[in-house]
């Protein structure tokens, strides 16, 4: 389904880019000398006429914030409220409330979560805590390259069933020291003082350390962990050989791994349970008052093995169970669907292409998403 969306780009902030929806309209799309990582709209932008047409706010569907939410709040709990930007936002907003169109405004902050002071917008955020969700909070897609189709030639790597389960992870993992814990309680209260809240940055982290020692030491499964000392890849490093590297190291552990351990970071949410989807491995994800995208046509729960962070004793066991409970034609089967998923749902053109959905009337009351290829063509 097309829709026709409008925008203005004098309602950008200087030296602000679009966001990300907006991109291959309004900027022009030079990625061919960028690395991998950096070609995350290449595909969406192939298709994004197609999916999406620009139109008069008269004849529009919705209206779309010409600029990310993050503009306004910062990449930081430390960082000053934009003004100047959160005052294009809310001139926007009225111009839309005005004409009676429906708003959508995409907020990429996975640290500071603020609400946004704009009534009846759809808000698509990277995390959210599902208790305090409102109704017109949804989660936006979060990826930067396609695994597959940059690092293996789009062959999807299909592992066959062995007796015990391969977990893998590789990443940043470590328990909270009473200083971290005490930064926390202070960053905290400097966040309830200005009006938001946040994320326990370091609690993700601390869950992660602890999943994977429960994992290591169950006799029910293998491990395939690489721990490291510090975020990687996406931390401050500008040297691309250096990246180039490390995201090598990061697919090789998947290639070598049946089930990826998939536990929130920064913010609530999880980078990696996408990219796991992305790359045709089954996550085993810890839900701590998540929310992901598509929740109202998507069973999530049939493609992971899924736990409460409460449960995280027992998450060999579950991994164990969930593995012994799949014959090795369905093991197989759902690699594949879980690499479908992800084409279908969770890149950005598949993203955008059920984008409409959000805002069909029928679209909470519709049948979860239950069919897929049997073997589905890369």
């Amino acid at each position: 389904m097309k829709l026709k969306i409008f925008s203005d780009q004098g309602y950008l902030p200087i030296g602000s880019r679009p966001t990300l929806m907006l991109e291959p309209f309004w900027l022009e799309q030079t990625e061919e000398d960028l690395p991998p990582w950096e070609k995350r709209l290449t595909n969406y932008a192939k298709i994004s006429h197609s999916l999406f047409e620009m139109s008069s706010l008269e004849e529009a569907d919705i209206a779309v914030l010409p600029f990310d939410w993050v503009d306004v709040t910062g990449h930081s709990w430390k960082d000053k409220i934009n003004k100047s930007a959160l005052d294009l936002g809310i001139q926007f907003a009225q111009k839309v409330k005005q004409a009676g169109k429906q708003i959508v405004i995409f907020y990429s902050g996975d640290i500071y979560h603020q609400k946004i002071p704009i009534e009846d917008a759809f808000v698509f955020r990277f995390c959210l805590i599902g208790s305090q969700r409102q109704p017109k909070d949804f989660i936006f897609t979060i990826l930067y390259e396609d695994l597959v189709q940059y690092y293996l030639a789009n062959e999807l790597p299909i592992r066959q069933k062995q007796e015990k389960p391969v977990v893998g992870f590789d990443g940043y993992a470590t328990q909270s020291s009473l200083s971290r814990k005490l930064k926390e309680v202070i960053r905290q209260g400097a966040m309830l003082a200005s009006g938001g809240s946040s994320y326990k940055i370091h609690e993700g982290y601390n869950l992660r350390y602890k999943a994977l020692k429960y994992l290591n030491d169950s006799p029910l499964v293998k491990q395939n962990f690489k721990i490291r000392d510090n975020m990687v890849f996406y931390g401050d490093t500008n040297d691309s050989e250096k990246k180039l590297k490390l995201r090598l190291e990061y697919v090789q552990n998947m290639v070598e791994s049946d089930y990826i351990l998939c536990c929130r970071g920064w913010g609530n949410s999880s980078l990696r349970v996408f990219e796991t989807f992305c790359f045709g491995r089954i996550p085993i994800f810890v839900d701590t008052d998540c929310v992901l995208s598509y929740d109202f046509k998507i069973d999530w729960k049939k493609y992971c093995v899924w736990l409460d962070e409460k449960d995280l004793p027992q998450i060999a066991e579950r991994v164990a169970e969930f593995h012994n409970n799949l014959s090795n034609q369905e093991f197989v089967e759902l690699q594949y669907k879980c690499r479908e998923l992800w084409q279908e749902w969770l890149s950005y053109e598949g993203f955008f292409s059920n984008f409409w959905r959000h805002f069909s009337e029928k679209s909470s009351k519709e049948e979860p998403v239950e069919t897929f290829h049997e073997i589905p063509l890369l």
